[in-house]
């Protein structure tokens, strides 16, 4: 059963935690720039948040002006422009993204782009939204928001333990109209003798996945990584990264199981731990193109219910459906 779950569940490969970590540097060494930096991969992760925000403005034109002071206590000022919402799956046409100039704007605008900036910033009266840090509605009446998210937490359990696992990541999202939708449940899987979860993340009624499968050397930008938490289980108290895994191509699905795991090379225990299904359960993702992180929360399950367990057999088969091969097993 452990080979057929690491397949079936989408467990991040040892490339997928290169990516990730490569990532995390990528972020900071953004951070230490002050130059325009074109449609960039990831479009939504601004950087790394290190030291002090400072503010968000928007002006009549879509631009937005990000300010904040790094953990040096050194001011910096980022101009965004150039996407709003998100694209549907097409493998011949990119993912929408944002262009970042992190002089402010003074390369691309003029020295005086920091002070001329016309913020028409209105109060925000959208959605609810998690991690969030500052928020607005611009003049054509779009939403901008910042959220604050510690997405490269280390799996397993595991308290960070190396540079960058801890990152607090500041994410830009630019859209109109409905948020993503993540749906999500508790289950049982193999027969009733595990936990798990599963579901889908859809945005405007469509599935959200990646065209072709992301690695470290090929990033996907349509893909999209939904990130499991648990809380008060046998890894420790509080909220504990147990994995993350990839939503599927055509559905936009995603499956776990609770099991005992090893933990990826590397990481400081290389027996088995697990299983991580605790009191309650945290799924976080990033929405489509440059749309806001999404989660979905929900208690663990206690004894096996025969009649609940139909239940959630019946909502599988409409959120994940009969022909996803990888999660079939895990109903």
């Amino acid at each position: 059963m452990g080979d057929r779950h690491r397949a079936g569940c989408g467990l991040p490969s040892h490339a997928l935690v290169s990516k990730f970590l490569l990532l995390a540097v990528f972020a900071f060494s953004f951070l230490g720039s002050s130059c325009l930096v074109g449609p960039a991969q990831g479009s939504e992760r601004l950087g790394v948040l290190d030291g002090r925000f400072l503010g968000l403005k928007v002006n009549e034109k879509g631009e937005a002006l990000v300010s904040y002071e790094t953990g040096q206590g050194v001011r910096r000022d980022v101009l965004v422009w150039g996407a709003v919402n998100a694209r549907s799956p097409d493998p011949d046409q990119p993912q929408v993204r944002f262009t970042y100039d992190y002089s402010g704007g003074r390369r691309t605008r003029g020295s005086r782009a920091v002070t001329s900036f016309r913020d028409g910033c209105n109060p925000y009266d959208g959605p609810e939204l998690t991690f969030l840090v500052a928020a607005c509605e611009a003049p054509d009446g779009s939403f901008w928001a910042l959220q604050l998210w510690q997405r490269l937490l280390p799996m397993r359990g595991f308290e960070p333990f190396r540079p960058g696992q801890a990152a607090q990541e500041l994410h830009l999202s630019h859209w109109s109209g409905p948020l993503p939708v993540l749906e999500g449940s508790p289950n049982w899987s193999y027969g009733g003798s595990l936990q798990g979860l599963f579901g889908r993340l859809t945005y405007l009624g469509a599935p959200v996945y990646g065209v072709r499968t992301p690695s470290a050397s090929r990033p996907e930008p349509y893909a999209r990584f939904v990130y499991i938490d648990t809380y008060n289980s046998i890894y420790g108290s509080g909220w504990r990264r147990d994995t993350g895994i990839v939503t599927h191509v055509r559905n936009g699905a995603f499956c776990y199981s609770f099991v005992p795991q090893t933990p990826p090379p590397g990481y400081p225990w290389a027996e088995l731990r697990g299983p991580g299904n605790g009191e309650r359960h945290l799924v976080t993702v990033m929405g489509p193109g440059v749309t806001p992180i999404v989660q979905w929360e929900a208690p663990g399950l206690q004894g096996y219910d025969p009649a609940a367990d139909d239940a959630f057999d019946a909502l599988f088969d409409r959120l994940v459906g009969p022909d996803d091969g990888v999660c079939r097993s895990e109903r």
